[in-house]
């Protein structure tokens, strides 16, 4: 069973929504993925809220992870950092395929009466698209991508990028 048939890849080329329906240039990515995601309501009601639990997995000595962990806590998250020196098994266990896979890997799991579901945030996703996600998890999603280390994504920022 392939769960990322449905995962969004909010790679630094293109953004791609997994039936292929939108195609977004970096340069508006931030711009048109929160067009596509974030509602009014739907930021306003996760800004309100309790701060969101995350686990992150990451190694002790990636310093652009611990960046994008100060990102995710600036922004209504509360990080639980495991520190790994290998984090193949992390990545294999949440059934992320390679292409994928980036630095450092959140994992949310969230309560609804008695299921729970766990997603993931691989790479360097921005604090509003997890936000968005989750206020609106898209069925069979498992969570969202940024693959590599995309220069100018939250904790890879460069200079004014």
């Amino acid at each position: 069973m392939n769960h990322f048939k449905t995962l969004f890849n909010l790679a630094a080329g293109a953004s791609k929504l997994t039936a292929g329906a939108f195609k977004l240039a970096a340069g508006a990515l931030k711009t048109a993925a929160s067009a596509l995601f974030l509602s009014g309501y739907a930021a306003s009601v996760m800004a309100a809220a309790d701060p969101v639990e995350m686990t992150v997995y990451k190694s002790p000595t990636c310093g652009c992870c611990q960046k994008w962990v100060d990102h995710i806590n600036d922004n209504n998250f509360q990080s639980s950092i495991v520190e790994m020196n290998d984090l193949t098994s992390i990545k294999s266990r949440f059934g992320i395929p390679g292409q994928y896979r980036s630095c450092h890997t959140g994992v949310v799991t969230v309560a609804s009466g008695q299921d729970s579901a766990s997603y993931v945030f691989e790479g360097h996703v921005p604090a509003e698209f997890v936000s968005s996600f989750l206020a609106n998890p898209p069925a069979g999603a498992i969570g969202l991508s940024v693959p590599g280390m995309p220069v100018g994504s939250p904790g890879m920022e460069v200079g004014d990028r």
